[in-house]
């Protein structure tokens, strides 16, 4: 199993589009930055037969130091969630695709 680059993000589209390598790497930056933003918005970013990434805001809660039991106070803050669609789930279990509707739409 190998790790998914950049860099092999933008071979790949090279490779299957027919843009120069230099315009694989920036159509590829241009759309991670657009998503990035979006989030920053907050925003949620749906890619139909991908999924959603959200941000999530937690509240503040009290934690426990595990060492030494003191409690302390967790503060606020926000998470990036990504729910994958139902498409996605079956691709990943080897599931067929055919009969599954899209969710994230």
């Amino acid at each position: 199993m190998s790790t998914v680059t950049r860099a092999s993000l933008a071979e790949h589209i090279y490779s299957q589009v027919g843009l120069s390598r230099n315009e694989s790497a920036d159509l590829l930056e241009h759309v991670l930055e657009r998503v990035a933003q979006e989030l920053e918005s907050g925003n949620t970013v749906k890619i139909s037969g991908f999924g959603t990434f959200s941000v999530r805001q937690k509240g503040r809660r009290t934690g426990r130091n595990p060492k030494t039991g003191i409690e302390v106070p967790i503060l606020p803050r926000s998470v990036l969630v990504f729910r994958p669609s139902q498409l996605l789930r079956s691709r990943v279990n080897g599931q067929p695709t055919d009969t599954i509707e899209d969710d994230t739409e």
